[in-house]
Order: C-alpha cells, then sequence, then structure tokens
C-alpha cells in the first residue's frame, strides 16, 4: 500500500483537532485514513515546535549568528593550522 504524502496545512488541521479533544484521536485517524499513531506522531511534534513560535526573532537571528561565529572561528583555526603544516612540509622537502 502506498503512503498518503500530507501537506503542512492537513497536519496542522488534523493536529488542531485532536487538541480540541471533542474526538478521539481514533475517530478523527479513521475519518481521514491516517493510522492513530502518525496523529500522535504528529500532535507530538506540534507541541514540542510551539514554543518557537513565541520565540523573539532577533533572539533566534542572534543565536544562529554565534553558531555562525563559532564555525568560523573554527574553520580560521583549522586553516591556519593546515598553513603552518604546509609550510613546515615545504621547508622539509626542499621545495
Amino acid at each position: 500500500m502506498k503512503r498518503k504524502p500530507h501537506t503542512p496545512d492537513e497536519k496542522a488541521k488534523l493536529v488542531i483537532e485532536v487538541l480540541k479533544g471533542e474526538r478521539t484521536i481514533n475517530e478523527i485517524a479513521a475519518e481521514n485514513e491516517i493510522h492513530p499513531n502518525m496523529l500522535t506522531r504528529w500532535k507530538k511534534e506540534a507541541i514540542e515546535g510551539l514554543p518557537s513560535v513565541f520565540e523573539n526573532s532577533s533572539a533566534k537571528k542572534r543565536k544562529e549568528q554565534k553558531v555562525h561565529e563559532s564555525e568560523l572561528d573554527e574553520l580560521y583555526a583549522q586553516i591556519g593550522k593546515l598553513t603552518t603544516q604546509n609550510e613546515w612540509l615545504k621547508k622539509k622537502s626542499g621545495i
């Protein structure tokens, strides 16, 4: 049996319906031909991702900037190390 792809909009509507609690997960799953475990997983992912909706965008940008700067520092350190090794090898080989 082939899996039916679900759009993010469909997933969101189903999760909202599950969170309302008016019907059981099994009822919603049967109506939409989805396994109840899939709805449970989508609900869990939605609840875990909910804090990011309210996260300050500037704080998120600062966090990404810090990660980017740390990666740059690491890469520059690696470039320096490799340059030093290259120079040492040139000197030892007589080139």
